[in-house]
């Protein structure tokens, strides 16, 4: 058996995975992925863009309060900047195609879809914290949107850093 002079087999890739695969083979791994969550959250964003754009035209929004404006204005931010984190990848790739860029991409990638998740979280609080306060008034208005937020935190954040965790104590 001739002996095999692929780097692979004596290290592991820096994401301590323990797959044999090669910088390359990793990089577009991690790409692919990244782009699946994209494609997966984006279509959420949209959604929640598209009707946020219309609730002004409503017929009954002149009527909205202070805080209802606030909060929706705030909520159409939101979203406006969770959708540029999210599309932002694809713009990076676009201008840097064929540059050797593919490292960089999935670190900056990485880092705007986490900030991209963490908007969303936070507009999608938001339209709920609106409806809630023109449904049912203050009080529920608090309590909902308090829940809705901690929902949020739980899954999207301390869920994710408790596996985190579990997996960096056994390695």
């Amino acid at each position: 058996m001739a002996e095999d002079n692929d780097d692979r087999s004596t290290e592991k890739p820096p994401d301590k995975s323990p797959r044999r695969e090669s910088d390359g083979e990793r990089l577009d791994r991690n790409l692919s992925e990244l782009l699946q969550e994209l494609r997966i959250a984006l279509p959420g964003v949209q959604v929640l863009f598209a009707f946020l754009l219309a609730v002004p035209f409503q017929q009954n929004f002149a009527e909205v309060t202070e805080f209802q404006k606030s909060v929706y204005f705030a909520t159409l931010v939101l979203t406006t900047v969770s959708t540029a984190l999210f599309i932002a990848p694809t713009a990076f790739h676009r201008m840097t195609f064929r540059l050797q860029q593919k490292e960089r991409l999935v670190q900056l990638g990485n880092r705007l879809a986490i900030s991209g998740v963490a908007c969303l979280g936070l507009a999608m609080t938001g339209a709920v914290m609106l409806v809630t306060d023109v449904l049912y008034g203050a009080i529920a208005t608090a309590l909902t949107s308090a829940l809705v937020f901690l929902m949020f935190v739980s899954f999207w954040l301390l869920l994710p850093l408790h596996g985190r965790q579990e997996a960096e104590d056994k390695a």
